[in-house]
């Protein structure tokens, strides 16, 4: 382009541009007129986030950014204009500039932008319903992201948020879970807006629970999002989630009332009542010391609340989803577990553990006295 014609455009932005815009612009003129790129790029993406640019961000991408593009960090220039596509009127505009952008930085040596810009497309294309589109461009950036041995975390944030939004459009709550929890290992949650991560709390929840592949709510108890929902009207959902991780009946039904609030839930009772029956029967394993791990089925009926005609059906259930190991005596109805799935525990469980532990050490000390005994001479010191 013309450097007269992007001059006189930067004078007529600049006399546009706010006051306390003003020195910034000048600043933008030098550095472009010194062709001082990376200085030049690092003041635009400020300028592009500050406030008071909005209504100037696409004509300065359009006419002013696109006369350098080459020049500069492929990624930080797509980062420009996703920040100028905030500015169309409209998400099918909005899904033609970015494909444009998106084209345009589809080069080998830009494969990282060209993902940053082909996410933020398919990101539209989920408001504009088009979800076979956002997942073929989901798809393709992926297997470009499967290649990298490194990228920025931001490109990946990108990726994970779009991919978790997809699944959730498709009501596929575990794809959901894992993808939104991928996203907040990529960013500061603490930057989240309040809103936003109270919002992706409360939406994480509903999907560990519902979900029939998530049985380990470890991470997401874990995670400090979860404690966002301690002080608004779902704290009940946090309260649930501990529920099952203890697999505590009691507090399941006390809880239960609450379900009504949540739609999915309320649709997904039948499921959740077996979800927390698992976690109360591998809790009830949990319990016992190893050598104590064969249960009648009338036992499991009265930890688990599930009748006993359904107990086998139970185990076989746990066995299946790789929360427990063990057999099943069908003559004899007993079950002989010999592994349970781990967990994060809470501090009752950690106490219940520590007491396992003492009578463990009690029981190997009582064994030493007795050999000791019956040894005698034998034994030497």
């Amino acid at each position: 382009m013309d450097p007269e014609i992007v001059q006189r455009f930067l004078d007529g932005q600049r006399e546009a541009a706010p006051e306390e815009l003003q020195q910034d612009f000048l600043n933008i003129e030098d550095f472009w007129d010194r062709k001082l790129w990376h200085q030049l790029t690092e003041l635009l993406v400020q300028y592009f986030h500050n406030p008071a640019s909005t209504n100037q961000r696409l004509p300065l991408f359009k006419q002013f950014v696109l006369s350098f593009s080459e020049k500069i960090n492929q990624l930080k220039f797509v980062s420009l204009g996703l920040l100028a596509a905030t500015q169309c009127p409209d998400d099918h505009e909005r899904l033609s500039f970015l494909t444009d952008l998106a084209q345009k930085v589809n080069k080998p040596s830009s494969q990282d932008a060209y993902v940053y810009a082909l996410v933020a497309g398919a990101e539209v294309k989920l408001r504009l319903q088009d979800l076979s589109g956002a997942r073929k461009d989901l798809d393709k950036a992926e297997s470009i992201l499967d290649t990298f041995d490194s990228v920025e975390t931001e490109v990946h944030a990108a990726f994970y948020r779009t991919n978790a939004s997809y699944y959730q459009a498709n009501a596929d709550f575990g794809a959901y879970y894992r993808n939104a929890l991928l996203y907040l290992a990529c960013i500061d949650t603490s930057s989240l807006p309040e809103q936003e991560a109270q919002s992706r709390a409360y939406d994480l929840s509903l999907a560990a629970l519902i979900s029939d592949s998530i049985y380990n709510f470890g991470e997401l108890l874990l995670h400090p999002i979860l404690s966002t929902l301690t002080s608004t009207p779902h704290a009940w959902l946090r309260d649930l989630l501990f529920a099952f991780n203890r697999g505590d009946l009691a507090a399941y039904n006390v809880l239960e009332a609450h379900m009504s609030k949540a739609a999915l839930l309320e649709q997904h009772k039948t499921f959740l009542f077996q979800k927390i029956s698992l976690a109360a029967l591998t809790e009830a394993v949990f319990r016992r010391p190893p050598h104590d791990r064969a249960m009648s089925f009338q036992t499991i009926s009265h930890e688990t609340n599930v009748a006993a005609a359904e107990i086998e059906i139970l185990i076989m259930k746990a066995l299946s989803l790789g929360l427990l190991r063990g057999s099943i005596d069908q003559v004899a109805e007993v079950a002989r577990i010999n592994w349970v799935q781990p967990k994060v525990l809470d501090l009752g469980q950690v106490d219940g553990m520590r007491g396992r532990l003492k009578e463990w050490d009690g029981s190997v000390d009582r064994l030493g006295r007795w050999i000791e005994g019956v040894g005698k001479d034998v034994w030497a010191a």
